[in-house]
């Protein structure tokens, strides 16, 4: 449900260099989705808002780039906006890409931004990313490291949630059919979602807080209130978000044991049906075990291992997301 591999491919063309969907050394080309027998992959545009002054124009720019490198391969993806894009590429053999948005805050409060951001396929957003925007609060930076052989930890915002901008979009998003996506967005926010919607809504890249105490997981109450809703958490492939510590520092080697443990916590909670994959590829600097996305057989067969069946695992890998956007899309 997750990667930010356009965000990535552009700012190295920016800089000169020829990449492109078809083949880069990222986690997410073309070659590697095909070994890895991919179906669909969710493709973030992300904006960093502190490093733009006109983080529409510059969302814009990444449209642009998303639809050129996907028309360029013609035969082997293709872009969806609907439930019936879906099922003509999967009867045609191609992969699916599906336009999403990375940071709430590109649509600059205007909800006229919003609906063009339809218009031209984005089917998914999260409200924030990691700075306050005109919607919502993500989880608290801190402005200091309060020590230097600590790693900067986030803290969870309780108190502040979704503003009365933040509400009027996600109303307007689910009148449109663009998924709401709380990943990033502060705790406060995330339930001030479930109060203002009311269809499944996804934690696209985000695990469990029982199991790594990073406030960017979920806890306990939010994963069975997604599940109660219908909605799916994918699972973050980033070391950190997988476990506190490795030998008392940040970790940084990412374990398919370690997803799978999240996988299981989350289905002792919320069932299989809340579980899927937002691995938050090209976006992360964990040294993955799978490697990148044509490893994803190495997932599978941990879960196997752990005891899940094969009808869970096909639940995991692709059925539940394609439930959700067979309702919502």
């Amino acid at each position: 449900m997750h990667c930010d591999t356009i965000s990535e491919l552009y700012n190295h063309q920016q800089n000169g260099e020829k990449v492109s969907i078809g083949e880069n050394e990222g986690h997410v080309d073309l070659k590697k989705m095909r070994r890895g027998d991919y179906l669909l992959q969710n493709f973030a545009l992300f904006v960093h808002l502190k490093r733009t002054q006109e983080p529409f124009a510059y969302a814009m720019k990444l449209v642009d780039a998303f639809y050129r490198e996907i028309e360029a391969y013609p035969e082997q993806i293709g872009a969806v906006r609907s439930w019936k894009d879906i099922e003509k590429n999967m009867q045609s053999g191609r992969i699916s890409a599906l336009l999403t948005i990375e940071e709430g805050g590109v649509c600059q409060g205007e909800l006229a931004y919003l609906r063009d951001f339809y218009r031209v396929g984005v089917r998914m957003m999260t409200l924030t990313w990691n700075f306050k925007n005109e919607l919502a609060f993500p989880n608290i930076m801190p402005e200091k490291q309060q020590s230097s052989d600590r790693p900067l930890r986030f803290l969870p915002d309780t108190t502040h949630g979704l503003t009365e901008k933040g509400i009027a979009f996600v109303e307007e998003m689910e009148r449109l059919g663009m998924i709401i996506d709380v990943s990033h967005l502060g705790d406060a926010g995330i339930w001030d979602v479930i109060r203002y919607t009311k269809k499944p809504f996804v934690a696209s890249h985000s695990n469990a807080r029982a199991l790594a105490s990073h406030p960017r997981n979920l806890t306990d109450e939010m994963i069975r209130a997604l599940a109660e809703r219908g909605g799916v958490a994918g699972i973050n492939y980033c070391a950190a978000f997988l476990r506190d510590t490795e030998n008392g520092q940040e970790p940084k080697n990412s374990y398919c044991r370690h997803m799978v443990a999240h996988m299981k916590h989350m289905k002792a909670i919320g069932g299989i049906g809340c579980v899927g994959l937002g691995s938050d590829f090209d976006g992360i600097v964990s040294t993955v075990e799978m490697g990148d996305c044509s490893g994803m057989q190495l997932l599978a067969d941990e879960m196997d291992r752990q005891g899940f069946t094969d009808s869970e695992i096909e639940a995991v890998f692709s059925g539940n997301v394609l439930r959700l956007y067979r309702e919502l899309l």
